[in-house]
């Protein structure tokens, strides 16, 4: 894991055109999305795929991630963070996230921006043929993690490779249950890989370029 210090980001909704700004306290998060070899070494088993051990788990929903991150806490002694509620509700609105758990969880959207960022203000924090598997170099499939190059605290594949699951909900008001990924695909355009892209889905979605990176509190 890897230490991100404590700032400030402002993070924009390009369809209202709105701007808001978030503190980030202190917080870890991994270099790189969880892949498939771990995912199957604490849950047993992983979605169906030709791709690697190395390449990052797909074809888990957000619901997935949050049980895998109270497992993989479980396992290795910390306190899970999630109460999952009502587990036949597929909203899961009930979810709650103790922030103050030493275990794993994933990033609020304002912690993955500003950690993709590491103090760029730029639309990505390098040339995306370097930093990122995207639809130009991609050969239309998922890459193994941590082979293009990383941001400045050390981080790979915040841009490309698979988009992100985050912990927020994207606009209550308007999609109900729809929770945050982001960072954009092996299958997108450059446009979709910019550290400011938000898309939502369902938090029963699964599809073969979203995936999941783990963060904990300090």
């Amino acid at each position: 894991m890897v230490e991100i210090p404590a700032g400030e980001i402002v993070l924009r909704d390009e369809g209202t055109r709105t701007d808001w700004t978030a503190e980030v306290p202190a917080f870890r998060l991994a270099p790189h999305p969880v892949t498939r070899e771990l995912y199957r070494a604490v849950r047993g088993e992983a979605p169906a795929s030709a791709a690697g051990p190395r390449t990052p788990v797909t074809e888990v929903s957000w619901t997935d991630a949050i049980r895998f991150c109270n497992l993989l806490s479980e396992v290795s002694g910390l306190t899970p963070c999630y109460s999952l509620g009502d587990e036949r509700d597929p909203d899961a609105l009930d979810v709650r996230c103790d922030w103050a758990a030493d275990g794993y969880r994933l990033p609020s959207e304002a912690e993955w921006e500003y950690a993709c960022r590491a103090g760029d203000p730029g639309v990505r924090y390098g040339e995306l043929d370097e930093i990122a598997w995207y639809r130009g170099n991609s050969g239309d499939r998922v890459r193994d993690v941590a082979t293009r190059a990383p941001n400045a605290w050390g981080l790979h594949d915040t841009i490309g490779n698979v988009w992100e699951w985050c912990w927020d909900l994207y606009d209550p008001g308007v999609y109900g249950p729809y929770r945050v990924f982001r960072g954009g695909g092996a299958y997108d355009p450059p446009r979709g890989c910019r550290a400011s892209c938000r898309r939502k889905s369902h938090p029963t979605l699964r599809i073969d370029d979203l995936g999941f990176r783990l963060a904990q509190s300090l």
